[in-house]
C-alpha cells in the first residue's frame, strides 16, 4: 500500500460563502479554486486575514492549504477561509484551541442579509406614510 497522506479537513462559513479545507504536511502554500492564494485574493487585508490562523498558530511554514470557496463576495470568502483553516488547524493539534480561540478564528460570523419583506421596498425600510 502505498504512503497515506494524511489531510485535516474544516468547513468555514462567513455570510453566504463556504469555504472546504484541506491541510497536509508541506511548504506553507496555500491554493485556492486551484489559483495561487496571492493571485486569488489581490488585497494585502484579505491575505492577512486568510492566513491569520497559520501565524497564529505558528504552522505557517509546516503546513499546505488546498481550499474550495463559493458563494458570497471577496471578503466572505476571505472569512469562511480563515474559519475553515482554524477549523482544520484543530484536527492537526486539539492544543491549538486557545490560541485559536484568543484570536476569534473559531467564531462562525452569523451576520446576513436580512429578506426582503412583501409590503416594503426592503429589509427594513417603509414606504412613505401620509395620512391624508
Amino acid at each position: 500500500m502505498a504512503d497515506k497522506i494524511t489531510e485535516y479537513l474544516g468547513t468555514g462559513r462567513r455570510k453566504t460563502a463556504i469555504a472546504r479545507v484541506r491541510l497536509a504536511s508541506g511548504s506553507g502554500k496555500i491554493t485556492i479554486n486551484g489559483r495561487a492564494f496571492e493571485t486569488y485574493f489581490p488585497l494585502e487585508t484579505l491575505r492577512t486575514t486568510v492566513s491569520q490562523p497559520l501565524t497564529v498558530t505558528g504552522t505557517a511554514a509546516k503546513l499546505d492549504a488546498r481550499v474550495n470557496v463559493t458563494g458570497g463576495g471577496p471578503n466572505g470568502q476571505a472569512g469562511a477561509v480563515r474559519h475553515g483553516i482554524a477549523r482544520a488547524l484543530l484536527q492537526f493539534d486539539a492544543n491549538l484551541r486557545p490560541a485559536l480561540k484568543g484570536e476569534g478564528c473559531l467564531t462562525r460570523d452569523p451576520r446576513m442579509k436580512e429578506r426582503k419583506k412583501y409590503g416594503q421596498p426592503g429589509a427594513r425600510k417603509r414606504y412613505q406614510f401620509s395620512k391624508r
